[in-house]
């Protein structure tokens, strides 16, 4: 696993000892959709996922690397409205809170396929994650530096929720795809290509460093009511012991703008 390196020399850590993190966990989220995940670092890839819920203990062998103790949960249809006629059944359900109201531009759902930062220099193509038999996140394949990786049980790049991207910062051949994501600045921008033609323009709103054992699931993986962005990998002090990164980079980011590709 390769350590930490500054930008342009030495990488800097997800979801998740290494980069993004191996493997992803997430334990549902209280706000709506909650979203997902990320890592702890794998013996054979940089990145690491992230901590096991309190039941369940990670193996040595694999650290965890974004988001510590909780995994986006898959969007589910909305239940349908009970009619005051219906006779109860057993004990009342628990009120359910209205969702907050839409807020800001979206889109229709669509399968992202590229990601592009110019202020960073990154064009990079997507793969499918999804939660592995262990309550992780599996994290984008260790063995391709230039690759990220979307949570698809989640919502896609451009609608309405908080939709999951997760990168390696390096991996044992050396740096990758999200090596310098600490770097990126509020108001840079975030293009996503999806696979119906169009392009989704997010704009930065912050970059945040968090440990992995205070990482804040609700404010990353939370449902919104506007269409927003989270690039998470790892970052931090390396700790060579363990073989991760003790702390995971979030960016930030809403929807600007969507045009046709």
């Amino acid at each position: 696993m390769a350590a930490p390196q500054s930008p342009g020399s030495i990488p800097t850590r997800t979801a998740p000892g290494t980069t993004l993190g191996r493997a992803l966990m997430w334990p549902a989220v209280a706000a709506g959709v909650g979203m997902l995940m990320i890592y702890n670092s794998i013996e054979t890839s940089v990145d690491d996922k992230p901590p096991a819920p309190p039941a369940a203990v990670a193996p040595a062998a694999v650290p965890e690397v974004l988001g510590s103790h909780a995994a986006p949960r898959p969007v589910t249809p909305s239940a349908p409205a009970v009619t005051p006629s219906a006779p109860a059944v057993g004990p009342a359900a628990p009120a359910v809170t209205p969702s907050a109201p839409a807020v800001g531009p979206a889109m229709s759902r669509s399968v992202p396929t590229r990601l592009q930062i110019p202020s960073l220099a990154v064009k990079a193509p997507f793969t499918g994650l999804s939660i592995g038999a262990d309550g992780r996140l599996n994290p984008p394949p260790p063995n391709d530096s230039n690759l990220v990786g979307w949570f698809k049980g989640g919502v896609t790049p451009g609608e309405r929720g908080a939709a999951i991207v997760a990168g390696h910062v390096d991996t044992t051949t050396g740096p990758a795809v999200f090596l310098q994501l600490q770097f990126l600045k509020p108001g840079s921008t975030v293009d996503i290509t999806r696979a119906d033609g169009s392009v989704a323009t997010f704009k930065v709103d912050s970059v945040e460093t968090f440990s992995k054992a205070k990482f804040p699931d609700k404010r990353v993986y939370s449902d919104t009511p506007s269409a927003q962005l989270r690039l998470i990998t790892c970052g931090g002090p390396y700790n060579r012991k363990a073989k991760h990164y003790e702390d995971n980079v979030v960016a930030f980011a809403h929807l600007e703008s969507s045009r046709n590709g």
